[in-house]
């Protein structure tokens, strides 16, 4: 009876404890709605605007990539013909130092020296041109002992002197800038004379002929004594002499062909009768006044002197020098570097 009378007590404490039914606030929920779906709606197009400014975004950055990509291959190109360029350039450079200009009067190409590297006022010229070409011993190399030690050595070291390469380029320059219209002869003179190339006269238009010097100067190999008078004798013994002359030296004759027992001036010259092996300062010189007014080389044919350096020939320039002055020609000592 007492357990049903508490529970009936607990069970009214209960009902009277329960909150009393709150009215719903319709209105004020409708307001709350409808400002959270225009926020939800501000949102959604807040987000459509951003992407479709992400949208811009990457295509423009898609564009610039591709724009950079264009621009690297740009550059690389650039670059790669820039270096194209300067190859091109320095080749040509080098090309041109070593490459003579082409004249319309060679008929033979030379890669000897350009013309711009060659002195002043030296000009291969004339009707008839006699070049003549020092052979001797000499001829070899500059300094005397140089010279001596070449003397006894073989044929392949003489024609290795860096004397006599340098003779063989020479004369390859001149013979590449023979006129066309010109005659020409190369005559080698040591202790005799000797036709370098044709025997007879050519002309400055004739390639093989020029190719012959060209080839046959290969072949030759210094030696012996410098016989001026010799290669004088040979040149204008003919019917038809040279009308300009050019000599390639390196000093005064030192050895000639008349009877200079019998001349009163050579006297002393006991090496041109065969009495000793070496010929003074003085000797050389007289002989080669001797020799010049022999063949009346004093005018009116031009001789051209192209005199190569020689240790103990001080009075070589000189002499060379007025023979040349007095025809009307030229003597040049070219620098080391020509041709």
């Amino acid at each position: 009876m007492s357990c049903g009378l508490g529970a009936a007590v607990l069970i009214l404490i209960l009902l009277k404890l329960q909150p009393e039914d709150a009215p719903v606030q319709v209105d004020t929920l409708k307001q709350e709605l409808t400002g959270r779906t225009q926020k939800a709606e501000e949102l959604q197009v807040t987000l459509e605007q951003q992407q479709q400014q992400l949208q811009r975004l990457k295509s423009k950055l898609a564009s610039l990539s591709g724009k950079n990509n264009e621009l690297a291959a740009a550059i690389f190109q650039s670059t790669s013909r820039t270096a194209e360029k300067v190859a091109e350039v320095k080749t040509l450079k080098e090309s041109i130092v070593k490459k003579p200009p082409l004249q319309k009067a060679d008929p033979v190409q030379s890669d000897q020296g350009g013309e711009e590297n060659y002195l002043l006022g030296l000009k291969v010229e004339g009707a008839r041109i006699a070049f003549l070409i020092d052979t001797s011993a000499s001829m070899t190399d500059e300094k005397l002992l140089d010279i001596i030690s070449r003397k006894v050595g073989s044929d392949a070291e003489k024609k290795q002197g860096p004397k006599w390469r340098r003779t063989q380029r020479i004369v390859k320059w001149l013979a590449s800038r023979i006129p066309k219209n010109s005659k020409a002869k190369f005559v080698g003179f040591n202790e005799k004379a000797f036709a370098i190339g044709p025997n007879e006269w050519f002309s400055g238009s004739d390639a093989p002929a020029i190719q012959s010097v060209f080839a046959q100067i290969e072949t030759v190999v210094p030696k012996g004594a410098t016989n001026l008078e010799a290669v004088l004798e040979a040149v204008n013994g003919e019917d038809s002499p040279p009308t300009t002359y050019y000599i390639v030296t390196d000093g005064l004759p030192t050895a000639g062909t008349s009877n200079f027992m019998s001349l009163n001036p050579f006297s002393n010259c006991n090496s041109l009768f065969g009495k000793s092996s070496t010929i003074s300062g003085d000797c050389r010189r007289k002989l080669f006044q001797y020799t010049v007014n022999k063949h009346g080389l004093n005018s009116g044919r031009p001789v051209n002197v192209i005199l190569l350096p020689l240790e103990g020939d001080p009075e070589a320039a000189p002499a060379f020098w007025s023979w040349t002055y007095t025809t009307n020609g030229l003597m040049i000592s070219p620098a080391e570097s020509w041709p």
